[in-house]
Protein backbone atom coordinates (compact mmCIF):
# COMPACT_ATOMS: atom_id res chain seq x y z
CA UNK A 1 0.00 0.00 0.00
CA UNK A 2 1.51 3.37 -0.99
CA UNK A 3 0.60 5.94 1.82
CA UNK A 4 -0.44 9.47 0.54
CA UNK A 5 2.29 12.04 -0.35
CA UNK A 6 4.67 9.11 0.07
CA UNK A 7 7.34 9.31 -3.66
CA UNK A 8 7.00 6.43 -5.10
CA UNK A 9 10.63 4.64 -4.75
CA UNK A 10 12.91 3.94 -7.95
CA UNK A 11 14.28 0.57 -9.11
CA UNK A 12 17.82 0.96 -8.04
CA UNK A 13 20.67 -0.31 -9.87
CA UNK A 14 24.07 -0.66 -7.86
CA UNK A 15 26.88 -0.97 -9.97
CA UNK A 16 30.48 -2.41 -8.75
CA UNK A 17 33.62 -1.04 -10.50
CA UNK A 18 34.77 1.82 -12.61
CA UNK A 19 36.60 -0.59 -15.40
CA UNK A 20 34.86 -0.76 -19.02
CA UNK A 21 32.18 -2.96 -17.51
CA UNK A 22 31.10 -0.72 -14.97
CA UNK A 23 31.49 2.45 -16.78
CA UNK A 24 29.50 0.94 -19.59
CA UNK A 25 26.64 -0.63 -17.66
CA UNK A 26 25.93 3.00 -15.78
CA UNK A 27 26.41 4.55 -19.24
CA UNK A 28 23.65 2.09 -20.64
CA UNK A 29 21.22 2.81 -18.02
CA UNK A 30 21.24 7.00 -18.48
CA UNK A 31 17.71 6.79 -20.09
CA UNK A 32 16.56 3.67 -17.69
CA UNK A 33 13.32 4.86 -15.42
CA UNK A 34 16.04 3.87 -12.63
CA UNK A 35 18.59 4.83 -9.68
CA UNK A 36 21.88 4.29 -10.63
CA UNK A 37 24.84 3.82 -7.92
CA UNK A 38 28.33 3.19 -9.26
CA UNK A 39 31.09 2.26 -6.49
CA UNK A 40 34.65 2.17 -7.39
CA UNK A 41 37.74 2.13 -4.81
CA UNK A 42 39.43 4.47 -7.56
CA UNK A 43 38.47 8.37 -8.78
CA UNK A 44 39.38 7.28 -12.55
CA UNK A 45 37.80 4.39 -15.26
CA UNK A 46 41.38 3.49 -16.50
CA UNK A 47 41.79 2.06 -20.24
CA UNK A 48 43.70 -0.39 -18.97
CA UNK A 49 45.29 -1.74 -22.64
CA UNK A 50 47.64 1.14 -22.68
CA UNK A 51 48.61 1.47 -19.01
CA UNK A 52 51.92 0.22 -20.69
CA UNK A 53 52.40 3.46 -22.44
CA UNK A 54 52.48 5.08 -19.10
CA UNK A 55 54.87 3.47 -17.43
CA UNK A 56 57.26 3.93 -20.75
CA UNK A 57 56.73 7.64 -20.76
CA UNK A 58 54.86 7.76 -24.22
CA UNK A 59 51.18 9.00 -22.46
CA UNK A 60 50.40 11.10 -19.25
CA UNK A 61 47.93 9.10 -16.78
CA UNK A 62 45.26 11.57 -17.35
CA UNK A 63 45.33 10.65 -21.24
CA UNK A 64 43.57 6.92 -20.21
CA UNK A 65 42.28 7.86 -16.84
CA UNK A 66 39.84 10.18 -16.95
CA UNK A 67 37.87 10.78 -13.70
CA UNK A 68 34.38 8.83 -13.20
CA UNK A 69 32.87 11.43 -11.58
CA UNK A 70 33.27 14.11 -14.47
CA UNK A 71 32.33 11.16 -17.34
CA UNK A 72 29.13 10.78 -15.64
CA UNK A 73 27.74 14.74 -14.53
CA UNK A 74 25.43 14.75 -17.12
CA UNK A 75 23.84 11.98 -15.90
CA UNK A 76 21.28 12.76 -13.83
CA UNK A 77 20.13 9.14 -12.30
CA UNK A 78 23.79 8.33 -11.66
CA UNK A 79 25.72 9.23 -8.37
CA UNK A 80 29.83 8.45 -7.85
CA UNK A 81 30.71 6.94 -4.61
CA UNK A 82 34.42 6.27 -3.47
CA UNK A 83 35.20 3.32 -1.73
CA UNK A 84 36.43 -0.75 -1.51
CA UNK A 85 33.22 -3.10 -1.21
CA UNK A 86 33.92 -4.75 2.15
CA UNK A 87 30.70 -6.64 1.62
CA UNK A 88 27.38 -7.86 -0.35
CA UNK A 89 24.74 -9.33 0.93
CA UNK A 90 22.82 -11.18 -1.73
CA UNK A 91 19.69 -12.14 0.59
CA UNK A 92 18.94 -8.61 2.41
CA UNK A 93 20.41 -6.81 -0.96
CA UNK A 94 23.08 -4.60 0.11
CA UNK A 95 26.46 -3.12 -0.50
CA UNK A 96 28.67 -1.85 1.85
CA UNK A 97 31.73 -0.39 0.47
CA UNK A 98 34.41 1.46 2.79
CA UNK A 99 36.15 4.98 2.72
CA UNK A 100 38.76 5.74 5.44
CA UNK A 101 36.81 4.87 8.26
CA UNK A 102 33.67 5.20 6.92
CA UNK A 103 31.41 2.67 5.84
CA UNK A 104 28.08 3.07 3.42
CA UNK A 105 25.73 0.59 3.41
CA UNK A 106 23.83 1.03 -0.24
CA UNK A 107 20.85 -1.05 -1.12
CA UNK A 108 20.16 -2.43 -4.65
CA UNK A 109 17.43 -4.28 -6.81
CA UNK A 110 19.44 -5.10 -9.66
CA UNK A 111 23.45 -5.23 -9.29
CA UNK A 112 26.16 -5.79 -11.54
CA UNK A 113 29.40 -6.72 -10.49
CA UNK A 114 32.61 -5.84 -12.58
CA UNK A 115 34.99 -5.67 -9.80
CA UNK A 116 37.91 -6.58 -12.63
CA UNK A 117 40.86 -8.71 -11.28
CA UNK A 118 44.77 -7.99 -10.08
CA UNK A 119 47.41 -9.43 -10.77
CA UNK A 120 48.35 -13.01 -9.84
CA UNK A 121 51.74 -14.16 -8.48
CA UNK A 122 50.59 -17.89 -8.11
CA UNK A 123 51.13 -18.18 -4.54
CA UNK A 124 54.18 -15.75 -4.42
CA UNK A 125 53.06 -12.62 -3.45
CA UNK A 126 56.29 -11.76 -2.01
CA UNK A 127 57.67 -11.18 -5.89
CA UNK A 128 54.75 -8.21 -5.73
CA UNK A 129 57.86 -5.97 -3.54
CA UNK A 130 60.49 -6.41 -6.64
CA UNK A 131 58.60 -7.25 -9.42
CA UNK A 132 55.19 -4.86 -9.84
CA UNK A 133 52.37 -5.92 -11.99
CA UNK A 134 50.45 -3.56 -14.92
CA UNK A 135 46.97 -2.86 -13.56
CA UNK A 136 46.78 0.32 -11.82
CA UNK A 137 48.21 3.39 -12.21
CA UNK A 138 50.38 2.94 -8.92
CA UNK A 139 51.73 0.67 -11.06
CA UNK A 140 52.53 2.02 -14.01
CA UNK A 141 53.99 4.88 -12.43
CA UNK A 142 56.32 2.90 -10.02
CA UNK A 143 57.46 0.80 -12.94
CA UNK A 144 58.06 4.12 -15.19
CA UNK A 145 60.41 5.54 -12.23
CA UNK A 146 62.18 2.11 -11.86
CA UNK A 147 62.76 1.89 -15.30
CA UNK A 148 64.24 5.23 -15.99
CA UNK A 149 65.88 5.51 -12.49
CA UNK A 150 67.89 2.49 -13.97
CA UNK A 151 69.69 3.96 -16.20
CA UNK A 152 69.95 7.04 -14.05
CA UNK A 153 71.87 4.38 -11.45
CA UNK A 154 73.91 3.04 -14.22
CA UNK A 155 75.23 6.48 -15.30
CA UNK A 156 76.61 7.01 -11.75
CA UNK A 157 77.94 3.87 -10.59
CA UNK A 158 80.98 3.13 -11.09
CA UNK A 159 80.78 -0.63 -10.37
CA UNK A 160 80.97 -2.65 -14.20
CA UNK A 161 78.32 -5.39 -12.17
CA UNK A 162 76.16 -2.98 -11.07
CA UNK A 163 76.10 -1.11 -14.00
CA UNK A 164 75.27 -4.68 -16.02
CA UNK A 165 72.38 -5.35 -13.52
CA UNK A 166 71.02 -1.71 -13.85
CA UNK A 167 70.91 -2.20 -17.43
CA UNK A 168 69.08 -5.78 -17.46
CA UNK A 169 65.14 -5.20 -17.97
CA UNK A 170 63.45 -8.39 -17.32
CA UNK A 171 59.69 -8.88 -18.06
CA UNK A 172 57.77 -11.48 -16.90
CA UNK A 173 54.92 -13.57 -19.11
CA UNK A 174 54.73 -13.22 -22.63
CA UNK A 175 50.90 -12.62 -23.32
CA UNK A 176 49.87 -9.33 -24.88
CA UNK A 177 51.01 -7.20 -22.26
CA UNK A 178 53.94 -8.72 -21.66
CA UNK A 179 55.08 -8.14 -25.40
CA UNK A 180 54.06 -3.98 -25.25
CA UNK A 181 56.03 -3.55 -22.14
CA UNK A 182 59.45 -5.14 -23.32
CA UNK A 183 58.75 -3.95 -26.88
CA UNK A 184 58.28 -0.52 -25.28
CA UNK A 185 61.59 -0.60 -22.98
CA UNK A 186 63.60 -2.04 -26.02
CA UNK A 187 62.58 1.29 -27.80
CA UNK A 188 63.19 3.54 -24.90
CA UNK A 189 66.40 2.40 -24.87
CA UNK A 190 66.99 2.21 -28.34
CA UNK A 191 65.68 5.27 -29.43
CA UNK A 192 64.48 7.59 -26.88
CA UNK A 193 67.75 7.64 -24.80
CA UNK A 194 70.19 6.50 -27.05
CA UNK A 195 72.70 9.75 -27.11
CA UNK A 196 71.40 10.64 -23.65
CA UNK A 197 73.94 10.00 -21.29
CA UNK A 198 78.08 9.95 -20.91
CA UNK A 199 79.22 7.29 -19.03
CA UNK A 200 76.62 5.03 -20.30
CA UNK A 201 75.61 3.93 -23.72
CA UNK A 202 71.89 2.57 -23.07
CA UNK A 203 71.36 0.94 -26.77
CA UNK A 204 73.66 -1.40 -24.83
CA UNK A 205 70.84 -2.42 -22.34
CA UNK A 206 70.10 -6.09 -22.08
CA UNK A 207 66.31 -6.78 -22.22
CA UNK A 208 64.56 -9.67 -21.83
CA UNK A 209 61.42 -11.84 -22.23
CA UNK A 210 60.36 -14.86 -19.93
CA UNK A 211 57.12 -17.07 -20.89
CA UNK A 212 56.61 -20.33 -18.79
CA UNK A 213 55.15 -21.37 -22.20
CA UNK A 214 56.53 -22.53 -25.57
CA UNK A 215 55.33 -19.47 -27.44
CA UNK A 216 54.80 -15.96 -27.26
CA UNK A 217 50.77 -14.67 -26.83
CA UNK A 218 49.33 -18.28 -26.78
CA UNK A 219 45.97 -16.86 -28.01
CA UNK A 220 47.02 -15.44 -30.44
CA UNK A 221 48.18 -18.38 -32.69
CA UNK A 222 51.77 -20.16 -33.16
CA UNK A 223 51.84 -17.62 -36.58
CA UNK A 224 51.55 -14.06 -34.87
CA UNK A 225 52.91 -15.68 -31.77
CA UNK A 226 55.96 -16.10 -33.87
CA UNK A 227 55.75 -13.14 -35.62
CA UNK A 228 55.96 -11.06 -32.81
CA UNK A 229 59.01 -12.79 -31.24
CA UNK A 230 61.02 -12.64 -34.79
CA UNK A 231 60.23 -8.93 -34.31
CA UNK A 232 61.25 -8.61 -30.46
CA UNK A 233 64.30 -10.41 -31.72
CA UNK A 234 64.94 -7.73 -34.04
CA UNK A 235 64.74 -5.40 -31.54
CA UNK A 236 67.08 -7.40 -29.78
CA UNK A 237 65.24 -8.68 -26.73
CA UNK A 238 65.72 -11.83 -25.50
CA UNK A 239 63.03 -14.87 -25.22
CA UNK A 240 63.59 -17.38 -23.14
CA UNK A 241 60.56 -19.84 -23.72
CA UNK A 242 60.04 -22.81 -21.50
CA UNK A 243 61.00 -20.57 -18.75
CA UNK A 244 59.65 -20.71 -15.35
CA UNK A 245 60.71 -17.77 -12.31
CA UNK A 246 61.06 -19.85 -9.46
CA UNK A 247 62.27 -16.65 -7.01
CA UNK A 248 62.67 -13.15 -6.92
CA UNK A 249 64.18 -10.49 -5.09
CA UNK A 250 65.58 -7.29 -5.11
CA UNK A 251 68.90 -8.00 -6.98
CA UNK A 252 67.13 -10.33 -9.68
CA UNK A 253 65.60 -13.21 -10.12
CA UNK A 254 65.98 -17.21 -10.60
CA UNK A 255 64.58 -19.33 -13.22
CA UNK A 256 64.08 -22.84 -14.44
CA UNK A 257 64.68 -24.00 -17.80
CA UNK A 258 63.02 -26.86 -19.68
CA UNK A 259 65.58 -28.94 -18.78
CA UNK A 260 65.48 -28.56 -15.40
CA UNK A 261 68.71 -26.20 -14.71
CA UNK A 262 68.29 -23.36 -12.75
CA UNK A 263 70.24 -20.32 -12.63
CA UNK A 264 69.98 -16.25 -12.03
CA UNK A 265 69.64 -13.08 -14.10
CA UNK A 266 70.99 -10.33 -11.61
CA UNK A 267 68.83 -7.02 -13.18
CA UNK A 268 67.14 -4.19 -11.50
CA UNK A 269 63.92 -3.99 -12.77
CA UNK A 270 61.24 -6.92 -13.27
CA UNK A 271 57.67 -6.59 -14.61
CA UNK A 272 55.11 -9.22 -13.93
CA UNK A 273 52.56 -9.66 -16.60
CA UNK A 274 52.67 -13.65 -15.95
CA UNK A 275 48.71 -13.96 -15.19
CA UNK A 276 45.30 -12.66 -13.06
CA UNK A 277 43.26 -13.11 -10.30
CA UNK A 278 39.70 -12.24 -9.80
CA UNK A 279 38.56 -9.89 -7.35
CA UNK A 280 37.81 -11.60 -4.07
CA UNK A 281 34.12 -10.36 -4.02
CA UNK A 282 33.99 -13.22 -6.81
CA UNK A 283 34.02 -15.76 -3.99
CA UNK A 284 32.00 -13.63 -1.57
CA UNK A 285 29.23 -13.93 -4.27
CA UNK A 286 29.65 -17.58 -5.05
CA UNK A 287 29.91 -18.20 -1.19
CA UNK A 288 26.07 -17.08 -0.70
CA UNK A 289 24.52 -18.38 -4.58
CA UNK A 290 23.86 -22.07 -3.56
CA UNK A 291 25.24 -24.03 -6.38
CA UNK A 292 27.59 -21.19 -7.69
CA UNK A 293 31.14 -22.14 -7.98
CA UNK A 294 33.88 -19.93 -9.04
CA UNK A 295 37.20 -21.01 -11.30
CA UNK A 296 41.21 -21.50 -10.55
CA UNK A 297 41.43 -17.40 -11.20
CA UNK A 298 38.88 -16.93 -8.56
CA UNK A 299 36.45 -15.85 -11.69
CA UNK A 300 32.76 -16.46 -11.48
CA UNK A 301 30.97 -19.31 -13.48
CA UNK A 302 27.56 -17.76 -14.10
CA UNK A 303 24.52 -18.88 -15.63
CA UNK A 304 23.83 -18.19 -19.52
CA UNK A 305 22.55 -14.42 -18.08
CA UNK A 306 25.54 -13.73 -16.65
CA UNK A 307 23.50 -14.30 -13.00
CA UNK A 308 24.57 -16.42 -10.51
CA UNK A 309 21.87 -19.06 -9.33
CA UNK A 310 19.14 -18.07 -7.53
CA UNK A 311 19.45 -14.60 -7.83
CA UNK A 312 18.54 -13.32 -11.54
CA UNK A 313 18.86 -9.75 -10.00
CA UNK A 314 22.31 -10.35 -9.72
CA UNK A 315 24.69 -9.78 -12.72
CA UNK A 316 28.56 -10.33 -12.87
CA UNK A 317 30.66 -9.30 -15.89
CA UNK A 318 34.00 -8.28 -17.10
CA UNK A 319 37.17 -10.24 -15.87
CA UNK A 320 35.34 -11.01 -12.74
CA UNK A 321 32.72 -13.46 -14.83
CA UNK A 322 34.28 -17.10 -16.10
CA UNK A 323 32.48 -17.88 -19.78
CA UNK A 324 33.92 -20.16 -21.78
CA UNK A 325 35.37 -18.54 -25.16
CA UNK A 326 34.97 -14.97 -23.92
CA UNK A 327 38.50 -14.00 -22.94
CA UNK A 328 39.22 -11.14 -20.08
CA UNK A 329 39.67 -7.97 -22.50
CA UNK A 330 37.51 -4.64 -22.80
CA UNK A 331 35.24 -5.74 -25.77
CA UNK A 332 33.84 -8.66 -23.36
CA UNK A 333 33.38 -6.39 -20.31
CA UNK A 334 31.91 -4.02 -22.47
CA UNK A 335 29.11 -6.98 -24.24
CA UNK A 336 28.53 -8.21 -20.52
CA UNK A 337 27.55 -4.65 -19.55
CA UNK A 338 25.14 -4.10 -22.75
CA UNK A 339 23.57 -7.68 -21.92
CA UNK A 340 22.62 -7.02 -18.50
CA UNK A 341 21.50 -3.07 -18.55
CA UNK A 342 19.29 -4.77 -21.35
CA UNK A 343 17.37 -7.38 -19.37
CA UNK A 344 16.76 -4.63 -16.15
CA UNK A 345 15.42 -2.07 -18.65
CA UNK A 346 13.20 -4.78 -20.28
CA UNK A 347 12.46 -6.41 -17.25
CA UNK A 348 11.26 -2.83 -15.69
CA UNK A 349 8.40 -2.91 -18.58
CA UNK A 350 7.27 -6.38 -17.39
CA UNK A 351 9.28 -8.90 -19.21
CA UNK A 352 10.08 -12.45 -17.46
CA UNK A 353 13.66 -13.25 -15.69
CA UNK A 354 12.86 -16.75 -16.65
CA UNK A 355 12.56 -16.25 -20.51
CA UNK A 356 15.98 -14.64 -21.13
CA UNK A 357 18.02 -15.21 -24.08
CA UNK A 358 21.65 -16.73 -23.21
CA UNK A 359 24.75 -13.60 -23.36
CA UNK A 360 26.25 -14.05 -26.61
CA UNK A 361 29.66 -13.09 -27.27
CA UNK A 362 30.71 -11.37 -29.81
CA UNK A 363 34.73 -12.14 -30.97
CA UNK A 364 35.83 -9.26 -32.94
CA UNK A 365 39.26 -9.82 -32.44
CA UNK A 366 42.32 -9.17 -30.75
CA UNK A 367 45.75 -7.30 -31.43
CA UNK A 368 48.79 -6.20 -29.71
CA UNK A 369 51.47 -4.08 -30.73
CA UNK A 370 55.18 -5.36 -30.53
CA UNK A 371 56.97 -2.23 -31.67
CA UNK A 372 56.39 1.33 -33.71
CA UNK A 373 54.88 0.37 -36.72
CA UNK A 374 54.56 -3.19 -36.12
CA UNK A 375 51.84 -5.04 -34.25
CA UNK A 376 49.47 -8.23 -34.85
CA UNK A 377 46.36 -8.89 -35.49
CA UNK A 378 43.54 -11.73 -35.76
CA UNK A 379 39.75 -11.39 -36.08
CA UNK A 380 37.97 -14.66 -37.15
CA UNK A 381 40.10 -16.77 -39.20
CA UNK A 382 42.06 -13.54 -40.60
CA UNK A 383 45.61 -12.79 -38.88
CA UNK A 384 48.20 -10.65 -39.92
CA UNK A 385 50.60 -8.45 -38.61
CA UNK A 386 53.26 -5.51 -39.66
CA UNK A 387 52.14 -1.67 -40.18
CA UNK A 388 48.43 -2.39 -41.59
CA UNK A 389 47.66 -4.59 -37.66
CA UNK A 390 49.45 -1.34 -36.14
CA UNK A 391 47.11 0.84 -38.19
CA UNK A 392 44.14 -0.82 -37.07
CA UNK A 393 45.53 -1.15 -33.60
CA UNK A 394 45.52 2.99 -33.14
CA UNK A 395 42.08 3.40 -34.31
CA UNK A 396 40.65 0.77 -32.53
CA UNK A 397 42.39 2.27 -29.39
CA UNK A 398 41.02 5.59 -30.00
CA UNK A 399 38.15 4.38 -30.27
CA UNK A 400 37.60 2.86 -27.02
CA UNK A 401 39.42 6.09 -25.11
CA UNK A 402 36.56 8.21 -23.77
CA UNK A 403 36.36 11.44 -24.37
CA UNK A 404 37.66 13.74 -27.17
CA UNK A 405 40.56 15.38 -25.61
CA UNK A 406 42.05 12.25 -24.70
CA UNK A 407 41.74 11.00 -28.51
CA UNK A 408 43.91 14.26 -29.64
CA UNK A 409 45.95 14.08 -26.62
CA UNK A 410 46.64 10.51 -27.54
CA UNK A 411 47.06 10.99 -31.35
CA UNK A 412 49.93 13.98 -30.97
CA UNK A 413 51.56 12.04 -28.00
CA UNK A 414 52.19 8.75 -30.62
CA UNK A 415 53.18 11.43 -32.95
CA UNK A 416 55.89 12.85 -30.96
CA UNK A 417 56.55 9.32 -30.32
CA UNK A 418 56.44 6.82 -32.67
CA UNK A 419 57.81 9.53 -35.51
CA UNK A 420 60.39 11.21 -33.98
CA UNK A 421 62.07 10.21 -30.75
CA UNK A 422 61.01 11.82 -28.12
CA UNK A 423 58.87 10.45 -25.32
CA UNK A 424 56.20 13.22 -23.53
CA UNK A 425 56.03 11.78 -19.68
CA UNK A 426 59.36 11.22 -18.86
CA UNK A 427 58.97 13.16 -15.48
CA UNK A 428 60.29 10.47 -12.37
CA UNK A 429 60.71 11.05 -8.57
CA UNK A 430 61.73 8.74 -6.12
CA UNK A 431 58.49 9.11 -3.90
CA UNK A 432 57.08 6.61 -6.80
CA UNK A 433 59.82 3.80 -6.65
CA UNK A 434 59.80 3.78 -2.53
CA UNK A 435 55.88 4.56 -1.90
CA UNK A 436 54.76 0.69 -2.05
CA UNK A 437 57.43 -0.11 0.49
CA UNK A 438 56.04 2.95 2.50
CA UNK A 439 52.65 1.99 2.56
CA UNK A 440 53.62 -1.07 3.85
CA UNK A 441 55.69 0.13 6.86
CA UNK A 442 52.75 2.30 7.25
CA UNK A 443 50.00 -0.85 7.32
CA UNK A 444 52.35 -2.28 10.01
CA UNK A 445 53.05 0.52 12.38
CA UNK A 446 49.15 1.12 12.47
CA UNK A 447 49.12 0.83 16.12
CA UNK A 448 48.13 3.55 18.49
CA UNK A 449 51.48 4.88 19.80
CA UNK A 450 51.84 5.26 23.69
CA UNK A 451 51.63 9.07 25.34
CA UNK A 452 54.31 9.28 26.91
Amino acid sequence: MTVDNEVPRRHRVVVIGSGFGGLFAAKHLKRADVDVTLIAKTTHHLFQPLLYQVATGILSVGEIAPATRIILRKQKNAEVLLGEVVGIDLENKTVTSKLLDWERVVPFDSLIVAAGAQQSYFGNDHFEAFAPGMKTIDDALELRGRILGAFEAAEVTTSADERQRRLTFVVVGGGPTGVEVVGQIAELADRTLAGAFRAINPTEARVILIEAGGAVMPPMGPKLGLKAQRRLEKLGVEVKLNTMVTDVDYKGLTVKEKDGSEHRIECAVKVWSAGVQASPLGKLIAQQSDGTEVDRAGRVVVEPDLTVKGHPNVFVIGDLMSVPGVPGQAPGAIQGAKYATKQIKSELKGADPSARKPFKYLDKGSMATVSRFSAVCKVGKLEFGGFIAWLAWLGLHLYYLVGGRNRIAAIFSWFVTFLGRGRGQMTITERWVFARRALEQVRDQETPRAIG
